[in-house]
């Protein structure tokens, strides 16, 4: 059971649900993440939206040209994001990832995606991710520094999974990184075959 699973209720999901309606309602900018990753890739790049939540993350994306798979276990989520235009929605636990083929270009893991995993499956699922990523494709994640899943564990993580990091920042819109930043945001990529 991941931790969002066993420390969300239902209602605690609604109530995220609603939290992030209210925020579009209020016009906050929540496309930071979306903005980011879309620098990085190329145009009409397959992507994969893994704990994608709502789909926000995912849905502008898709209205950016990129074709966007989007993957939850919360049935809550899910919902909502199967309203989304441009995603195909797949209800799955990152940990068991198993998606048919093609490979993704990108993966991104918005929203603290990482540090609400079952402790101890954060290793399988890079390993899911590496798996799931053509040679040279790029996964991009940002998580809460606050956490006991540590940035130090994170990229220990990432290397024994085959991924190199290259670049880090303290925010999803590219302020340096520095030691005791509150978030991680990082850019890491699989080594290109051959």
């Amino acid at each position: 059971m991941t931790r969002w699973e066993s420390e969300r209720s239902e209602a605690q999901s609604r109530d995220y649900v609603l939290r992030f309606e209210e925020l579009d309602a209020q016009g906050a900018d929540l496309h930071g993440e979306a903005r980011m990753l879309d620098t990085v890739i190329g145009r009409g790049s397959r992507v994969l939206d893994a704990g994608c939540g709502t789909g926000r993350v995912g849905a502008e994306l898709a209205r950016r040209g990129h074709s966007v798979t989007a993957v939850d276990l919360d049935p809550v989520l899910l919902e909502v994001a199967a309203t989304q235009p441009g995603l195909t929605v797949v209800r799955a636990d990152l940990s068991e990832l198993e998606l048919p083929v093609p490979r993704f270009d990108a993966i991104i893991a918005a929203g603290n995606v990482m540090i609400f995993l079952e402790s101890g499956t954060e290793r399988a699922v890079l390993q899911g991710f590496s798996d799931h990523l053509v040679p040279g494709g790029v996964f991009v994640t940002g998580f809460a520094t606050d956490y006991r899943y540590t940035v130090e564990e994170f990229d220990a993580d990432l290397v024994a999974t085959g991924f190199v990091v290259e670049h880090r920042f303290a925010t999803w819109d590219l302020r340096p990184w520095r030691e005791g930043a509150d978030w991680a945001v990082t850019v890491a990529r699989k080594p290109a075959q051959g």
